[in-house]
């Protein structure tokens, strides 16, 4: 866990919650949670500030210390920040999927089924995926749920003594919030989702996302050709995807040390969210294709490690309890409808695909929004390829009085207290100490593209 400003302190500890919500006497999970109290005086005290880094299966325990170091000192002031790992997730009976259907093989087989034996064999896998969480997670797999989440969150606020939760949940921690602010309305206090989670079935929005990606990706196809002396991989965007497309191809031919092409689309995927990753990128694919070394590509975080085979354990279990999964068949058409938009689209983000063989399937979605869930601010990025902005559109509308910040001319995933845009920060803030919402949608303006270094 990073450590607090000198003279403040982390506390840690933990709130028992029943496993399953609708058996109170059954079995019980120690929720751990951390709290770093507020740096202001009695008067200027708000309460507890809960919040999320997203997922499904982000750790929170150590987000209370990382997210309150880049918060306004305003909200230093006035809240006591308090994170929590979510049941399923790091120090909360973390799940183990154990191999998950061979997705921590290194290299890992190509994720883009090109063929109908492909689409077998891809659905083979997820099959497999399936059967080995439900191995792993035993009694817990239908209890890992966000509505679960929501009632842990009502317990944690019920543990420190305050009338209302106050939540910052940015990516996935806006579906949470949502679904908090739709079952506890009386309850839920200033509500801020960042990077807004569109109010479709996960296996929607993981194809929307898809989507977005692949628009994303040809911005930066653009903006890399803008620099070719650097990146020496074309100077129109057309040249810079075939020099993508010889990459892969030539890394699906050949894996490097492990690096094959389920591990390059990891790589692009986590770098299409965030602009200052692109010239990572750009430098990664210029690397490679001029001397065969992935070292630039491969991303710093092993994955497979422990952590990273928590979250993406989590990630599936959770996505899988908030809902009915699709069918194999839609899983294949909607695979088929991505390589129709692209050849080479990016299905790294498409972790709900496996409900479709899941062992306990849910009767209900996750309920977001409705005529008495409490309002919110949401914040969004306007070109923000993770979370694309018609999800925020469509959930503020299911929220009542819920209010939109946009930032326009803008391409990255986590916002407020992430861009360092004033306008964004100024509106936020204003509503975390002073409860009222924007009389209307705010508009900020974005930095647009990220400018090229000069050489």
């Amino acid at each position: 866990m990073p450590s607090p400003p000198p003279g403040e302190r982390v506390e840690c500890g933990t709130v028992r919650v029943p496993l399953d919500w609708k058996r109170p006497t059954g079995p019980v999970l120690d929720i751990a949670v951390s709290r770093v109290r507020a740096s202001g005086t009695a008067a200027e005290r708000r309460g507890a500030l809960l919040v999320n880094p997203g997922g499904p299966g982000g750790a929170g325990l150590p987000y209370a210390v990382a997210k309150r170091a880049k918060l306004p000192e305003q909200v230093r002031r006035a809240y006591d920040v308090v994170g929590f790992d979510p049941r399923g997730v790091g120090h909360s009976i973390p799940a183990d999927c154990g191999p998950m259907g061979g997705l921590f093989a290194s290299p890992g087989t190509d994720p883009l089924p090109a063929d109908a034996a492909g689409e077998r064999r891809h659905l083979a896998a997820l099959r497999d995926l399936a059967g080995d969480c439900a191995h792993g997670a035993g009694p817990a797999l239908g209890a890992l749920s966000t509505e679960a989440t929501a009632r842990d969150m009502d317990a944690i606020r019920a543990a420190l003594g305050e009338p209302r939760t106050h939540f910052l949940g940015v990516s996935y921690g806006s579906y949470l919030g949502a679904a908090y602010a739709t079952l506890f309305p009386d309850r839920a206090g200033r509500m801020v989702l960042d990077s807004v989670v569109g109010p479709w079935s996960w296996h929607d929005f993981d194809v929307r996302q898809a989507a977005a990606l692949l628009r994303q990706r040809e911005v930066v196809f653009g903006w890399l050709a803008g620099d070719p002396d650097r990146y020496g991989l074309g100077e129109s965007a057309g040249q810079v995807r075939a020099a993508y497309a010889r990459a892969r191809d030539r890394l699906a031919a050949r894996p490097v040390d492990g690096f094959g092409p389920a591990e390059f689309d990891r790589a692009v995927y986590r770098a299409l969210g965030r602009t200052e990753r692109w010239a990572p990128l750009g430098d990664g694919l210029r690397d490679y294709l001029r001397t065969g070394n992935v070292a630039t590509l491969r991303p710093a975080a092993p994955f497979g490690d422990a952590a990273s085979r928590n979250y993406e354990a989590a990630n599936r279990v959770v996505k899988c309890a908030d809902g009915p999964g699709p069918s194999p068949r839609r899983v294949v058409a909607d695979l088929r409808g991505l390589r129709r938009l692209d050849p080479y689209p990016l299905v790294t983000g498409l972790e709900a695909s496996a409900c479709a063989y899941w062992h306990h399937r849910p009767r209900h979605r996750t309920p977001l929004g409705g005529p008495r869930a409490a309002p919110a601010l949401l914040v969004a990025s306007e070109h923000d390829p993770v979370t694309p902005l018609a999800g925020a559109r469509q959930l503020a509308a299911r929220l009542p009085g819920a209010r939109l910040v946009t930032l326009h001319d803008d391409y990255s995933h986590g916002v407020f207290a992430s861009r360092g845009n004033p306008c964004v920060d100024r509106a936020t803030t204003a509503y975390l100490l002073t409860g009222d919402l924007p009389a209307a949608d705010v508009t900020c303006r974005g930095a647009g593209l990220p400018r090229h270094e000069a050489r």
